[in-house]
């Protein structure tokens, strides 16, 4: 591990800078990778016509951000088993966009895993990790409220043996990290619609929750977020508008599975919603939108994700990412203040 452990600060910040380096140095060889293999974007036929002109720009730059994230895990982070589980979860969710990915280029169309083969995926991913996270890592079965209020969500549990060691399954509790996991893998993937839009709001909530980790005395985690923050801050070098590349669902799943398993290793979930309100509401404006026209018949939005409603309304592209980065940045302060109200 480079770095003095004496000085976690500093960690977290060099942290930050090798990703960002990391990922802008392999960038352009993988942008010129996929340009040789045809790999590109396929648009969605109803989106914006403005965004035709993207079509065939590469994808799957959420390759290079996994790659510096691990990369700089590995040389300044201790091994601990949270920092497996966070680092675990949020590679296999990218290696499942990048199937999603891969069969989007192939087929042709915007469209790649069938939203049913995803939600298997991600469920699996769910299980997985809140097993390991309640039984190896000491995760509560809560949620805990500004105030000192908890909801203990124990309740539902199974309990088995292996060999001389018990096993605990909460159910109730599980069931809600598939909420959390899912929900913010589904919405940072939908806020990737504009250039630089994801990147950017993904990358000032991950550089919240680094200090969060860094107030709970975990200064891996706090390394991990770093990471992630740093990793997107190099992609957003060439993912800037006009976008040379996109993160592709790889990209955006993972860090939006990366973003949410942050909040329930240090037990601020609860936090996290407000910190990631922006991908919260992008989430809700599709589902407002879906149950509108269905019982109606009327759109609320001119079209959603939201974004893109105000880019219909005639804001440029560049004023919508960069008014979407102010309030991402709002919410997340607002979210580290309610931190230091959490029991």
């Amino acid at each position: 591990m480079f770095g003095n452990p004496l000085y976690p600060t500093y960690q977290t910040f060099l942290s930050l800078g090798i990703a960002a380096i990391v990922a802008a140095v392999l960038m352009p060889l993988w942008i010129r990778i996929l340009r040789f293999e045809g790999i590109g974007q396929q648009v969605r036929a109803d989106g914006p016509q403005r965004h035709l002109v993207k079509q065939g720009t590469p994808t799957m730059g959420g390759v290079v951000i996994l790659i510096a994230i691990v990369i700089t895990c590995v040389l300044m982070a201790e091994p601990t088993t949270e920092l497996l589980l966070v680092v675990g979860a949020t590679v296999v969710t990218g290696l499942l966009g990048l199937i999603d990915d891969v069969t989007s280029v192939t087929h042709g169309r915007s469209l790649g895993l069938t939203p049913h083969a995803k939600m298997i995926g991600l469920t699996l991913i769910c299980v997985t990790f809140c097993f390991i996270a309640v039984n190896f890592c000491g995760v509560l079965p809560q949620v805990r409220f500004p105030g000192g209020f908890i909801i203990d969500l124990s309740g539902l549990m199974t309990a088995f043996e292996i060999g001389d060691r018990a096993y605990y399954i909460p159910w109730i509790y599980m069931a809600f990290t598939w909420l959390v996991i899912a929900g913010f893998s589904n919405a940072v993937n939908l806020t990737d619609g504009l250039d630089g839009l994801a990147g950017g709001t993904s990358m000032i909530a991950m550089l919240i929750m680094a200090a969060i980790a860094f107030l709970c005395n975990d200064s891996n985690l706090s390394i991990f977020s770093a990471s992630c923050a740093g990793a997107c801050l190099g992609f957003l070098w060439f993912n800037c508008y006009p976008a040379s590349i996109f993160m592709g669902d790889t990209g955006s799943l993972a860090l939006g599975t990366a973003f949410a398993c942050m909040g329930l290793v240090t037990n601020t979930e609860v936090a996290s919603l407000i910190i990631g309100g922006l991908f919260i509401i992008e989430a809700l404006s599709v589902m407002v939108q879906v149950v509108s026209f269905k019982l109606t018949g009327k759109r609320v939005f001119l079209m959603a994700p939201i974004h893109h409603h105000f880019e219909k309304l005639g804001w440029a592209e560049t004023k919508v990412v960069i008014r979407f980065w102010i309030v991402a940045a709002a919410f997340g302060a607002l979210g580290l203040g309610l931190f230091f109200q959490l029991g």
